[in-house]
């Protein structure tokens, strides 16, 4: 797969007036090298139960650069953390598994208990009985006295519409909650689904908008739909050519979700901004062997 090389006018445009910053100024590690900052993927669910508080603080206290989290909307609009639309039977416990969040009201979710059981994808994660599935507003909250940054996704399907408020109304409420909690710099939305990007786009072109995607693909025209600033690719797509094309117009690249040893060297010399990992605190440590951090 190879790059179009020519870039119109208006993608380096909106590119180069967010994301080239955003490189350029990363911060330099000891070495004299570019920080690549890490994404608690979903919080830290290779130690603590997914997209919740234990697992988003557990991140924090490990230095987490970015708490990277999912976002679903219950009956009543409140704005929720969860990675699936319906209530995963695997991870959570409670009256009627398998029923659509956004058919719930807020009271009716919180009959669930998402922190009880143990993935078995994750043999060092730690349950944490009686953890509830957060609100945006409570995982924002954690950003106060602290500089980490929120990799926020709206979990919204073309094909599905009943599952979610339509991408006008999904994202304006994000948006809301960002513009609550003063975290305008502070804060990515990655969607796999373009619309939500647009409309950020529209709303508050300032905020970092990353494009999900995970299959080969010319990477500008991902730019192109998504009216994206960053890529954010699943990592085994990502070479260093690919990456070194997306920074000379103005593009971060943030791969999704890398959790091995070797994975990580080939994101490393491939010269990412940051991984995205569902074990945070070992890709610091790892990082911190290699004189990255």
């Amino acid at each position: 797969m190879t790059l179009n090389p020519v870039l119109s006018r208006r993608a380096f445009a909106f590119s180069a007036l967010t994301s080239a910053s955003i490189i350029m100024n990363s911060p330099i590690t000891a070495a004299g090298k570019r920080k690549i900052l890490v994404h608690g993927h979903r919080g830290a669910r290779a130690r603590r139960p997914e997209n919740t508080l234990p697992a988003f603080q557990y991140a924090l206290a490990q230095g987490v650069d970015v708490l990277e989290l999912d976002v679903a909307v219950t009956k009543d609009g409140i704005a929720v953390i969860s990675h699936d639309p319906l209530i995963n039977a695997t991870i959570c416990s409670g009256p009627n598994l398998g029923v659509a969040i956004h058919s719930l009201t807020f009271a009716e979710l919180q009959k669930y208990d998402c922190g009880a059981k143990k993935n078995p994808n994750f043999p060092d994660q730690v349950p944490v009985p009686g953890t509830r599935i957060p609100t945006l507003d409570d995982v924002f909250a954690l950003g106060q006295g602290n500089k980490v940054q929120f990799n926020v996704e709206t979990k919204i399907f073309a094909d599905k519409p009943e599952l979610t408020p339509d991408p006008e109304v999904f994202t304006k409420l994000v948006l809301d909650h960002i513009r609550k909690h003063k975290l305008d710099d502070r804060v990515i939305l990655q969607s796999f689904d373009p619309r939500t990007l647009r409309v950020m786009k529209r709303l508050a072109p300032g905020i970092r908008r990353a494009a999900l995607f995970e299959k080969q693909q010319d990477w500008m025209a991902v730019a192109k739909e998504f009216d994206a600033t960053l890529f954010s690719p699943e990592h085994r797509l990502v070479t260093p050519e690919l990456v070194a094309q997306a920074h000379k117009a103005g593009f971060g690249v943030v791969p999704w979700t890398a959790d091995k040893a070797s994975d990580w060297q080939l994101m490393v010399d491939a010269g990412v901004d940051a991984i995205i990992t569902d074990d945070p605190a070992a890709l610091i440590a790892w990082l911190k062997s290699k004189g990255l951090r």
